[in-house]
């Protein structure tokens, strides 16, 4: 009776050992492990909102048996940003959820945080910036739009409104004009605010700031007599701010730009012609200021001022006093 009961228990030894060691087999072959990955980050946001330099890609981490881990790759799984809580006007903290294949654990990424602003469309005359020749007088100098209208040539660009702030489009004539008339195409727009250039050849918001046209046509005349160019008004920062709590939204010049005269050596040097800055102090409310046009030396124009018009709003960002 003892040598069957010690035989089954002996049995049931094997079995157990027998399975220890084929699961200790497979666990060398399958052990747990880690990776990660750079994957795109998809962005949801509502309709009137931009983020400004969000990342594109983010690094996961992740862990499972090697069996799962080896499958892992950036068809399979994604990031995703939810932006549609999020203000205009503030720093977001966003975080960033990530979907992969089942039987893998991912850790959470660290959360993104990006600046949202207003997405907004804003309609703008395309300028033609030409030089005549010594000897020479320009006359027209127009920009055409695809399909020849509207006249005069426009296009609009969306993206965040704090890039308009005297946000202008032209398109820059190389060298200097000496010819009765000609006409061309494939001019490439050319966008500057108040900051400089702005370069919509990267895609530095979600979603990326846009032209609805990106070049047009140009029409150039020229005769023989006086010399004369046509420059951009701009104008720098106000002096002073507006009232604590308000901003300034955007900011049109009228005329935008004027046609001077003068030596051709002494046009040739100049680009556009600054107009003085404006004080804003304690204003709340629109502003149109009238300035004094300071024409360069040795140069002219026909127009003595300018309206500087300021589109003052309160701050979203500024909560209001108690």
């Amino acid at each position: 009776m003892n040598l069957i009961v010690d035989d089954w228990r002996l049995r049931l030894l094997a079995i157990g050992l027998a399975a220890l060691m084929l699961g200790a087999v497979a666990f060398s072959q399958n052990p747990p492990t880690t990776g990660s990955l750079a994957v795109q980050v998809s962005y949801t946001l509502p309709p009137n909102l931009v983020l400004l330099n969000p990342p594109s890609k983010t690094t996961i981490n992740y862990s499972g048996l090697a069996d799962a881990i080896k499958n892992v790759n950036t068809t399979n799984t994604v990031a995703f940003v939810d932006a549609t809580q999020a203000q205009p006007g503030s720093i977001a903290r966003l975080a960033v959820r990530v979907t992969t294949i089942g039987n893998v654990t991912v850790q959470t990424p660290a959360p993104i945080v990006v600046n949202v602003d207003t997405l907004q469309s804003k309609e703008l005359p395309v300028q033609v910036v030409a030089r005549a020749a010594p000897g020479w007088s320009l006359g027209k100098h127009d920009a055409i739009c695809p399909g020849g209208q509207p006249n005069p040539c426009v296009v609009h660009f969306l993206g965040p409104a704090s890039w308009e702030t005297n946000l202008t489009a032209s398109v820059t004539i190389p060298g200097v004009l000496a010819a009765t008339n000609s006409e061309s195409s494939n001019w490439p727009i050319q966008l500057q605010n108040s900051n400089g250039a702005v370069d919509l050849t990267t895609c530095r918001t979600q979603p990326c700031a846009s032209l609805d046209v990106n070049s047009v046509g140009v029409r150039l005349e020229a005769s023989p007599g006086s010399t004369s160019s046509t420059v951009a008004l701009v104008i720098g920062p106000p002096t002073h701010k507006p009232a604590a709590g308000y901003r300034v939204t955007d900011v049109e010049i009228t005329p935008g730009s004027v046609v001077i005269t003068g030596d051709a050596v002494t046009l040739g040097r100049i680009r556009n012609i600054t107009l003085p800055s404006v004080d804003l102090t304690g204003k709340t409310s629109d502003y149109t200021a009238q300035v004094q046009i300071a024409y360069p030396a040795g140069t002219e124009g026909p127009i003595g001022s300018a309206a500087v018009k300021y589109s003052i709003s309160r701050d979203p960002s500024v909560s209001p006093s108690p």
